[in-house]
């Protein structure tokens, strides 16, 4: 299985990853190159290994492909009852100073 540069960027935009148009030729290249690993793996005759008895065979439920709000999106002040210029004020961690 390939995947193209479409699937890139949707994988991309889901991750919420920046990637720019010069990098999208690389990665696909990469990423097919991962999956032509994986493809060769698939082949190998696993039947004489038993399955650990703890193993969930039918894996974790697969969520939709949708890209979501991050809950960063909001203003500092809504997060935490001190900010400064959009970021965040907390305690110094060594000495717990005030700010």
């Amino acid at each position: 299985m390939a995947v193209s540069e479409t699937d890139v960027r949707k994988i991309a935009d889901l991750a919420r990853l920046s990637l720019v148009d010069q990098d999208v030729a690389a990665v696909t290249a990469q990423l097919n190159s991962i999956l032509s690993h994986m493809d060769v793996l698939t082949k190998v005759n696993t039947s004489s290994v038993d399955l650990p008895t703890d193993a969930d065979v039918d894996g974790a439920a697969l969520r939709g492909d949708s890209v979501a709000p991050h809950p960063m999106n909001t203003t500092a002040p809504v997060l935490a009852p001190q900010s400064r210029d959009g970021f965040i004020l907390v305690p110094r961690l060594a000495t717990h100073e005030e700010l």
